[in-house]
């Protein structure tokens, strides 16, 4: 394996990496930046050429990854509030959540706005987002499944980059954490979008009629969540 990274305007670095195994050129756009993978024998100006055709699509990818500024006072999911205590040299710096608060040690040396002081508010607020999410969904979900005589055989809560749910051929159902972050209306279509596919596992006109049945704004509510990613501030 061998590779170079560049700098492009209006992207930023993208890493080319070449593999012996590789027959043809991928791209991929994560929170780490922008890959190129290419087959040995492709120059390198192959892979900008590739990068720079897609440029596009590649912003908007990029765009989806920007992790929002987390500020004092900040409503994190249903039931949280985040808040920045400034502690002195011989304190430890941590995070903790309680039952209301998100609360972030910041050093006397740093600002909320540091970049390690955020990776602590972020990853509290996955645990406050987690916790409203196990208390709070499940819950909805045993309801709205009786409501329209639904059957599952389990939830889980997890922590999805791109996906809002999920039920497999098992009827078992994940949802994302990050719902703690929509309107309860939103969230009641996820839900029931995945209750639909409790006996329709496609999308397919069955599965919109079904899904409909219980919830008519479906179609609207479906277009509405295409601009929203799951994140914190969704």
């Amino acid at each position: 394996m061998s590779g170079r990274t560049i700098e492009l305007t209006g992207i930023g670095p993208v890493t080319l990496v070449k593999y012996a195994r590789s027959r043809s050129l991928r791209l991929s756009v994560t929170a780490n930046g922008v890959r190129v993978s290419m087959p040995k024998w492709t120059p390198y100006s192959a892979g900008q050429s590739f990068v720079i055709k897609h440029i596009d699509w590649i912003q908007q990818e990029l765009a989806k990854q920007t992790v929002p500024i987390l500020t004092a006072g900040q409503h994190i999911g249903k039931l949280h509030t985040l808040r920045f205590e400034q502690v002195s040299n011989h304190q430890t710096v941590s995070s903790w959540v309680t039952g209301t608060e998100i609360v972030v040690r910041v050093k006397p040396n740093e600002t909320s706005t540091d970049t390690a002081a955020q990776k602590r508010a972020y990853s509290a607020s996955i645990r406050a987002l987690k916790r409203e999410a196990e208390r709070l969904l499940p819950p909805r979900l045993r309801s709205l499944a009786a409501t329209h005589g639904c059957t599952y055989n389990d939830v889980h809560i997890k922590q999805l980059k791109r996906r809002w749910g999920s039920c497999d051929s098992n009827k078992t159902i994940t949802l994302n954490l990050f719902l703690m972050e929509l309107p309860w209306d939103h969230i009641d279509y996820v839900i029931l979008h995945e209750l639909a596919h409790t006996t329709e596992m496609n999308h397919g006109p069955n599965f919109w009629r079904t899904l409909t049945a219980m919830n008519p704004q479906a179609r609207t509510l479906s277009k509405q969540l295409r601009s929203r990613q799951p994140t914190i501030g969704a």
